[in-house]
């Protein structure tokens, strides 16, 4: 079935392409309020795949472990760029092959989730536009769109209102969102200039544990369309659609910690029940897709669902403080990570084809499943056939066997009545009273012997038998 523009999605020769989300862990160093508080650093990076909780005594009375692994860890001294480079950019870039990406920034409130998803966001985008100057051979369309989930409602984050929009289950998209504004880029300007309406319209307010704390979930999609030039407009073009989406998550926090009250209490609140169900669909996922996942529990999750497990890679920076006020939220987010380097996905390049490019592709695939059934009829048949003919050459040896033994069973039964017939005569001419008449009797019988009477000549070795013995 087409769609509207006479264009139908399918799946790409790269399908079913499963692994592992790319889990990395970023740790800042303390802040001007952690060092005028004198705060201790807890955690230490001993390599660039391991952190370790260094507290020796608490960690003794610790059930938790004091030592983690994950793809990547980035030490304090690490730059946005290497963090871009070696935990975001591959799976950020597999967007131009036709392939959907995310790229997730998790941690607790002023941990430098923002910080770190804005770098990554501008050298994505401008790695993306270096990637269309080098290919000329190919047609490129940029669409950008943005929203937030503040207090569990959407907001398009280009849009002048700030109304609600709600959630539409499509059959072949997943989750889409209703009337959200979708842009068509024209340059590289262009986008920062929607990039600075987004953060200027994004939900942001001031705790006591960051003054511009993010009290909403962000989410900044970028989709690629792209077909090759040689074949525009005509009925055999396909065209890769991906999209590419930069999800920075609000941070979880405690109410006593963030002295939040009022309206932050409640935005805090919101923020923790959309993490909580995140997390639950993390550890479900982790353990395997069997059961129900609580996708529709959060909006957040409903939304991302195709990113956590389905047609996407993915790749989550966990952002995480080293002050030891915070090591329990620094624990729980380290858990969080583990539990997100055991879920897989299973991302494949998206094609679009023309009806009539559609329709040759549907009959050279009923065409190939056609040869396969005759192939599989022909060999059923054979096999059959085969089948037939050993059952036939059995059936004829047994018979053969039958007859054999019928032929055996005939002539046994003919000797013993022709040894009832010569004991019967034996005893008739045991009945004499001289030689006489024993010579007599012998001489008829061996005339009635003779080869034309049809008689058996058992009787007449029977006769001389019996003239031996007297």
């Amino acid at each position: 079935m087409g769609s509207d523009n006479g264009e139908e999605r399918i799946q790409g020769p790269c399908a079913g392409r499963e692994e592992r989300i790319f889990v990395s862990v970023r740790m800042r160093p303390l802040n001007e309020m952690e060092i005028a508080r004198n705060e201790v650093t807890d955690w230490e990076c001993i390599n660039d795949s391991t952190i370790v909780y260094k507290n020796s005594f608490a960690a003794m009375r610790s059930m938790y472990p004091t030592s983690y692994t994950f793809d990547r860890v980035f030490s304090c001294d690490c730059s946005t760029r290497q963090v871009y480079e070696e935990g975001a950019k591959a799976v950020a870039l597999s967007v131009v092959d036709g392939i959907n990406s995310s790229v997730f920034a998790y941690g607790q409130t002023s941990s430098g989730k923002t910080y770190t998803m804005t770098g990554i966001t501008e050298y994505t985008m401008a790695d993306i536009f270096d990637y269309i100057l080098k290919h000329k051979e190919r047609e490129f369309v940029l669409k950008f769109s943005s929203m937030e989930i503040y207090n569990e409602s959407v907001r398009d984050l280009l849009a002048p209102d700030a109304s609600p929009l709600r959630l539409l289950d499509d059959p072949e998209r997943g989750t889409v969102v209703e009337k959200l504004t979708e842009e068509i880029l024209r340059d590289w300007n262009h986008l920062k200039e929607l990039l600075s309406i987004c953060e200027s319209q994004r939900q942001i307010g001031e705790t006591f544990l960051n003054e511009s704390s993010s009290r909403s979930h962000q989410l900044l999609r970028l989709t690629i369309e792209s077909s090759a030039r040689e074949f525009l407009g005509k009925d055999n073009s396909n065209t890769l659609t991906a999209s590419v989406n930069f999800v920075d998550l609000a941070g979880s926090e405690r109410a006593s910690q963030a002295l939040s009250g009022g309206s932050r209490l409640k935005e805090g609140s919101h923020i923790n029940r959309s993490l909580l169900t995140l997390g639950s669909v993390i550890r479900k996922l982790s353990k395997g897709r069997n059961g129900h996942i609580p996708y529709r529990d959060s909006k957040l999750t409903r939304i991302l669902q195709s990113s956590l497990g389905g047609n996407a890679r993915t790749a989550i920076i966990c952002t995480i403080s080293p002050a030891r006020i915070y090591v329990e939220q620094s624990r729980n987010t380290l858990l969080f990570a583990s539990c997100a380097k055991e879920v897989s996905t299973n991302a494949h390049v998206n094609v679009v084809m023309s009806d009539k490019a559609l329709v040759f592709h549907l009959q050279k695939e009923l065409a190939r499943l056609e040869n396969q059934l005759r192939s599989a009829g022909y060999s059923v048949r054979s096999d059959a056939a085969t089948l037939l003919r050993e059952k036939d050459l059995h059936i004829e040896k047994l018979e053969r066997e039958v007859r054999e033994l019928i032929l055996q069973r005939d002539l046994a039964l003919s000797r013993i009545q022709d040894l009832q017939q010569g004991e019967a005569d034996d005893k008739s001419s045991m009945k004499w009273e001289g030689p006489d008449s024993y010579y007599h009797e012998l001489h008829i019988q061996q005339s009635w012997g003779s080869p034309n009477s049809g008689e058996s000549t058992l009787a007449h070795h029977l006769c001389i038998g019996g003239f031996q013995d007297i």
